[in-house]
């Protein structure tokens, strides 16, 4: 929910875009000006991928996601006898990091992701990814239903999505889980983010894997013309997209779904945390300038709200199908009522009502409330103190991986991210069944519901002490 702000310039230069209210500027970006980023990309990526395929050729109709080198499947002899002996699947990121001394292109990503710019500091990254647990609940909820729900207002990138299947209601929960493991995984420590961890390793693999399905879509476009709109939508995965991406994981979090959920962060935090943002972005051959300073990312975000929000058919398709996937589904059993006015919390009732969102009921507003309640009490009680958020932080990162990543209703295990949605001619997403039942348990929104009973209790006794210190103050003066 966009709080009100009695102080709001309103001139010639303002602009609102779905509830979100800023001054243009000559900072911020026009759509001639983003024009050409529709139809470049990371072209090294690209040349390298070709290499790693010449090296080491796909599997048949497979193109490459995963983090294990060795896995265990089922291989067939002759007579069709599964031998269950364990076959090399391929790695891109261990193909390029063995083959990068032998081969002139495979050396030059190698050198370009593993060459640290001048302008990282480890020290400041460090604080950066400790944000993200700071505000852990709340982050997630960002995450969640705006920045990835309200994304699916992005009317190009959307196209893109539909086309790999990964959204329908099957497979998109574990497709969400997937890319908050990611985020796990750069965020885990300062060791998995520098080359050679687990955060970096993913972050080029997610590379590799942009540069994969890019090709794909546009084979299968030059193939049938009709099947993808290039001078529509641009070129898939382009730079414009990659950095609306790194944004709705970055400046959409500070600027957007935070405040909307009473959560202002320090300007210091917002600083660290972009600069761990950053360093991804360019560890993915992601344009870095949108995000080398606060106020850059922010005109950014700003200009891709106003420009490139545009919800379509598809854009709902989407949007309904991430709610439905989540239904009534362990860990939280949040209802499709509570769902919905989350994503309506966060991102207005104007964008929600263009992706075909229902309209809950005030009880499901007042629970959302509750929960902001809940965050902002505990977020800003333990910021308070330097221990206790210290402590909070080493716990959530532990809980956070136990339950996303190695519980039996998360992923049940570290992701290979295996890439299952490929791109064919006849793949689009759909509009699917709910994978829920209903809520089975008492999950988040009893949880929300007593924050919002002690928040109210709270709110009477304190002002019924106040009424009585003030009416004795009165009573007092007054004889």
């Amino acid at each position: 929910m966009a709080w009100p702000n009695p102080f709001q310039r309103n001139d010639e230069h303002t602009r609102t875009a779905w509830g979100y209210t800023f001054q243009f500027t000559d900072e911020h970006l026009t759509p001639e000006q983003t024009y050409p980023l529709k139809y470049s990309y990371d072209t090294l990526g690209e040349e390298a991928l070709d290499r790693l395929n010449s090296i080491s050729p796909p599997t048949t109709s497979a193109l490459p996601r995963n983090s294990n080198r060795w896995t265990e499947k089922k291989n067939l002899n002759a007579n069709g006898i599964d031998n269950n002996t364990p076959v090399l699947k391929r790695d891109l990121y261990a193909l390029l990091r063995d083959n990068a001394g032998t081969d002139e292109k495979l050396g030059e990503l190698w050198a370009q992701v593993n060459t640290v710019p001048d302008w990282v500091d480890w020290k400041q990254i460090a604080r950066g990814q400790e944000v993200f647990y700071r505000y852990g609940g709340a982050s997630l909820t960002g995450l969640a239903y705006q920045s990835l729900l309200g994304g699916m207002g992005a009317n190009r990138v959307v196209e893109t999505l539909a086309r790999t299947g990964g959204f329908s209601t099957k497979v998109a929960r574990h497709r969400l889980f997937e890319t908050t493991q990611y985020i796990l995984e750069v965020t885990r420590s300062i060791e998995d983010i520098k080359p050679g961890g687990a955060g970096f390793a993913s972050s080029v693999r997610v590379r590799l894997l942009h540069a994969a399905v890019r090709q794909r879509i546009m084979k299968l476009a030059r193939q049938r013309p009709g099947y993808y709109n290039v001078e529509k939508w641009g070129i898939p995965i382009n730079d414009l997209d990659c950095i609306a991406t790194i944004g709705t994981f970055s400046a959409t979090l500070f600027w957007l779904s935070l405040p909307r959920q009473g959560i202002w962060l320090r300007q210091q935090e917002i600083v660290d945390c972009l600069s761990m943002w950053r360093y991804i972005a360019f560890i993915q051959g992601t344009p870095t300038d949108p995000f080398s300073t606060p106020e850059k990312a922010r005109t950014v975000m700003e200009s891709l709200l106003l420009y490139e929000i545009d919800p379509t058919d598809t854009s709902k398709i989407l949007a309904n199908n991430i709610i439905k996937c989540l239904e009534g589904q362990p860990p939280s059993y949040a209802s499709r009522a509570f769902l919905e006015a989350n994503s309506r919390w966060l991102n207005g009732n104007e964008l929600c009502d263009r992706l075909g969102l229902g309209r809950p009921g005030l009880y499901y507003w007042a629970l959302v409330a509750g929960q902001c309640m809940f965050f902002m009490a505990v977020c800003y009680t333990y910021r308070a103190i330097p221990y206790l958020d210290r402590r909070k932080i080493a716990a959530l990162r532990k809980i956070f991986w136990a339950v996303i990543v190695e519980n039996k209703h998360g992923l049940g295990e570290v992701s290979a991210f295996e890439f299952k949605y490929i791109p064919e001619m006849n793949t689009k997403t759909e509009v699917g069944e709910s994978e829920g039942t209903g809520v089975k348990q008492p999950g988040i929104e009893r949880r929300n519901l007593k924050a919002l009973v002690t928040a109210l209790g709270v709110f009477v006794v304190t002002g019924f002490c106040g009424f009585r210190i003030i009416s004795g103050f009165v009573h007092k003066f007054a004889l």
